[in-house]
């Protein structure tokens, strides 16, 4: 549990780190889709920082391992779809784009995964 909330508030820094990034270090290097797809990226990174925050401390509330397990499916989601959204925008590989919806089914797995643990637990 412990990791998964250091995990989270890392990666909550990390997606506000890259955000400002995108919105200051690559406005004049990359055209404006690859900013926005840079944004969509930073956005996701933040919102599951987030919630890998929620499974930790959840679990922590309630004592249930599927809630850590969750998060860290949505940690291994958001590294597979920001990440290569992140790489994509940097390197310009544009065949990136195929594997973020690998990242992004894990997310929904990982949130799916959360809502049946705490079915389970409530």
């Amino acid at each position: 549990m412990k990791i998964l909330l250091v995990l989270g508030a890392l990666n909550g820094a990390l997606a506000v780190i890259f955000g400002a990034f995108g919105a200051h270090g690559l406005k004049s290097r990359v055209d404006d889709s690859m900013l926005a797809v840079w944004s969509t990226a930073s956005e996701y990174h933040f919102y599951h920082a987030l919630a890998m925050l929620l499974c930790g401390l959840l679990a922590k509330a309630f004592g249930a391992s599927g809630m850590v397990t969750a998060g860290w499916v949505l940690f291994a989601g958001t590294l597979v779809f920001s990440g290569s959204l992140y790489v994509m925008v940097l390197s310009g590989q544009k065949w990136l784009g195929a594997i973020t919806p690998l990242g992004g089914t894990a997310l929904i797995i990982g949130w799916l995964m959360l809502a049946w643990s705490l079915f389970k637990a409530v």
